[in-house]
């Protein structure tokens, strides 16, 4: 270094330490993208789209990391005044910190992504699938936040002054750490409940629930709140307790298995045999049914009429929903085209006396036009 430096005593101190500096950090970076490359051809020559999608995903904490390594090892030979590099060296310490952290937190999400390649979800039997991406995704989250407030907390006790402050902030009892501890209730509280969910699963990604009057789909799960996809695209934003602490229906817990019901109200001519006739025969044509529940039964007599109850089954809410309209459709179609009168109707008795008075009524009412004209 001195050799160099006598080549170079045009330069003041502090440039010379500093393109020093510059230099071991380029040389780090250069070195570290020059091997990621020739490794993401190598992995590209040999089919393996993973290992290159690993080479692309850590290039960044990876870079990072190397060029604070190399840049902390070349920091004692600059020629820096003794302020100077202590101060460099608490910056790099807390980078150093900052770095990991971030390879940390790539590397837990790049094993997630590797453990999660074996489960898929667009299949019709993936319940087993959503059970693992449930818990992967959720406890993933959570490990995620836990290493950033470790990170960041580390970083900030790398420093004198911040944690001597930091220490008295979380240590005291004051206003200010009431404040914050309230403040920090609800978010203790959502990652308690992710936890839960993850370990006991009431709800999983793709399941069908019903909640607030809505229906839709678990379509992601945070380390806060879920989002559910409503039926008609909507997105409701749901806290994590709120699945622990309230009730709510989940269609797809145990098995997407569903029976679905269809009410009907005709008149008592209708013919039932006929009509399970014609059920079978829709039920075996849809491409919805799973070919398990297709029953009709009579549940009530309300009034002249009588309510006829269709319970058909199929795999999945949506499915369910489907089969349920097709159902309905057809079968009213049905009546309408062979048994007409077998449809509601309001029926009226008109007496002797009550054809006189309405014959009675009409004349009047002719003369009453007759006079007036």
């Amino acid at each position: 270094m001195d050799r160099v430096r006598g080549f170079l005593t045009w330069l003041p101190a502090e440039v010379f330490a500093a393109l020093l500096l510059l230099l071991a950090a380029g040389l780090a970076l250069a070195l570290t993208r020059f091997c990621l490359r020739l490794l993401y051809r190598l992995a590209g020559r040999y089919g393996q789209s993973f290992l290159q999608v690993l080479v692309t995903r850590s290039q960044g904490p990876l870079c990072t990391f190397l060029v604070i390594m190399a840049v902390g090892t070349v920091l004692p030979a600059a020629p820096f005044p003794y302020a100077t590099t202590l101060t460099l060296a608490q910056v790099l310490l807390c980078a150093f910190i900052l770095a990991l952290g971030w390879m940390l937190v790539t590397a837990l999400n790049l094993g997630a992504e590797v453990y999660l390649r074996r489960f898929r979800l667009d299949v019709e039997d993936n319940l087993l699938a959503r059970k693992h991406v449930t818990q992967v995704r959720i406890l993933l989250r959570t490990g995620q936040t836990l290493l950033v407030i470790v990170t960041v907390a580390a970083a900030l006790t790398s420093i004198p002054a911040v944690r001597q402050y930091g220490v008295s902030l979380f240590a005291s009892a004051s206003a200010a750490g009431l404040v914050l501890g309230l403040a920090a209730r609800p978010l203790l509280s959502n990652m308690l409940a992710g936890i839960q969910i993850a370990m006991t699963q009431p709800i999983r990604v793709e399941d069908a629930v019903v909640l607030e009057g809505e229906w839709g789909w678990i379509e992601n799960i945070t380390s806060t709140y879920v989002v559910v996809r409503l039926w008609d695209l909507r997105r409701l934003i749901v806290p994590l307790s709120y699945f622990i602490e309230k009730p709510f229906q989940n269609w797809t817990h145990e098995s997407s298995d569903l029976i679905g019901s269809v009410f009907l109200r005709v008149d008592y001519t209708v013919p039932l045999d006929r009509m399970r006739e014609k059920l079978k025969e829709i039920a075996s044509a849809s491409r919805f049914w799973d070919r398990k529940t297709c029953v009709l039964q009579v549940t009530d007599t309300p009034g002249n009429m009588v309510e006829v109850r269709i319970l058909v089954s199929a795999r999945g809410g949506g499915n369910t929903f489907d089969l349920r309209c097709e159902v309905r459709e057809k079968m009213i179609a049905f009546l309408q085209a062979e048994y007409p009168e077998a449809l509601p109707r309001q029926r009226t008795e008109i007496t002797g006396n009550s054809l006189d008075g309405l014959l009675e009524q009409r004349r009047g009412t002719e003369e009453k036009v007759r006079r007036a004209a």
